[in-house]
């Protein structure tokens, strides 16, 4: 049964945040080794595109936006939530084109694992970051405080240098990836390193925990990477030497490994890739049969379920792009136990959809990161290291 969404309390205190708010310290919530953020307000502004034209602004948000139910959006509209141009309007009003469609939201930023984005070291035009697992490198998606960026704003206090100079990373890092991150904070800095990636210079070390006893000498897989969009995944293909046919639809793609120790269950191996494609060490690692061992996305399903229950770096992206399967996976996801019952920290906004709860609906408080890890840049003059994580050892 659905709870009836009360309408907002005239007397409940709004604090609105915009992009120009910095992150604060006190916007996080730490618990059971994860990193919350307080929820807080925040107004999403899209123009109206070509295919909104003619659309309900109801039936609108309910075809391009599915996070919610059109229960949700009624009473939105028209509480004056949802606005056009900045007008409330009515639930059967049509969009037209170009058109400003605001959102304001009680936003709740998903949870991420509550290790420090350790400050490995610093120059005038360049900062040395250890990335954690799970905490993507700048806003994206539902991310904004809980990202690298925001939480050196945060704790580091480096906001003023991020927002007024060029901010660029040297190769962003999965979400799911920890180790190294150079950032750039000049223009001239950020051209010099663009300079040596393009000329092929720079060097990038990785290491990952994979399956089986990996082979002692160096291995090389030159397979294309093919990356689906949709399915959030890459495949691996060469060519068919029977027929010859070069018809491949990945990118060329190279990467070396070599092993540096193994407990006859699990080997640690080294990681070079020559090239930067989607996903490429995972995928590389799975087509030559010892994919990361707790990678569920690439994980053969020959694999023991003892080696992947628990330890899916993926399975709440796995599931988010498959929201059916929320209700009936094997693989369904809970939110962190400890904040299943109402939280004081913030205050409860009648109309969320996610509120008592701080992490939004989906997302697995017990997430591990990727078994994989960025250890060394290299160029030309300059290189930079980051230490091992814990996983990396037997």
């Amino acid at each position: 049964m659905k709870r009836k969404r009360d309408a907002p309390d005239e007397n409940m205190e709004i604090v609105w945040e915009t992009p120009d708010n910095p992150p604060q310290r006190r916007d996080y919530i730490f618990r059971d080794g994860i990193r919350f953020v307080r929820p807080y307000y925040f107004e999403f502004i899209a123009n109206a595109k070509h295919r909104w034209a003619g659309k309900t602004i109801v039936d609108l948000f309910v075809d391009e936006f599915k996070g919610r139910d059109r229960e949700y959006y009624v009473s939105a509209v028209e509480a004056g939530r949802i606005k056009v141009d900045g007008q409330i309007v009515p639930i059967s009003y049509a969009v037209k084109t170009s058109q400003k469609i605001s959102h304001f939201v009680h936003r709740h930023e998903p949870p991420v694992m509550a290790r420090d984005v350790q400050i490995l070291h610093s120059e005038p035009d360049v900062v040395i970051v250890y990335k954690p697992a799970s905490v993507p490198v700048h806003s994206c998606g539902q991310y904004r405080k809980n990202t690298v960026v925001g939480i050196l704003e945060a704790e580091h206090n480096l906001a003023p240098l991020f927002r007024i100079l060029l901010f660029t990373e040297l190769e962003k890092l999965d979400r799911l990836v920890s180790g190294l991150l150079i950032v750039a904070r000049s223009s001239s800095k950020a051209d010099f390193f663009r300079q040596q990636i393009e000329s092929g210079e720079v060097k990038k070390q990785y290491i990952a925990r994979v399956i089986g006893v990996f082979p002692e000498y160096e291995q090389v897989a030159n397979g294309n990477v093919n990356y689906n969009h949709r399915e959030g995944r890459s495949t691996v293909e060469v060519e068919n030497g029977s027929n010859g046919n070069n018809d491949l639809k990945g990118k060329a793609s190279c990467t070396k490994f070599t092993r540096i120790s193994t407990n006859g269950t699990q080997s640690i191996v080294s990681c070079e890739p020559i090239t930067g494609r989607t996903h490429q060490i995972r995928v590389h690692l799975q087509f030559l049969g010892h994919p990361i061992a707790n990678d569920a996305l690439y994980l053969s399903e020959s694999v023991p379920r003892r080696s992947i229950e628990g330890l899916s770096a993926d399975r709440a992206a796995a599931n988010l792009a498959h929201p059916s399967k929320l209700n009936h996976s094997e693989n369904e996801i809970h939110v962190l136990h400890s904040t299943d019952e109402p939280v004081e920290d913030f205050k409860i906004d009648p109309m969320c959809t996610n509120c008592p709860n701080m992490a939004p609906k989906g997302y697995d408080g017990h997430e591990e990161g990727l078994w994989l890890h960025c250890v060394r840049y290299s160029g030309t003059g300059w290189s930079y290291e980051c230490p091992y994580p814990d996983w990396a050892s037997f």
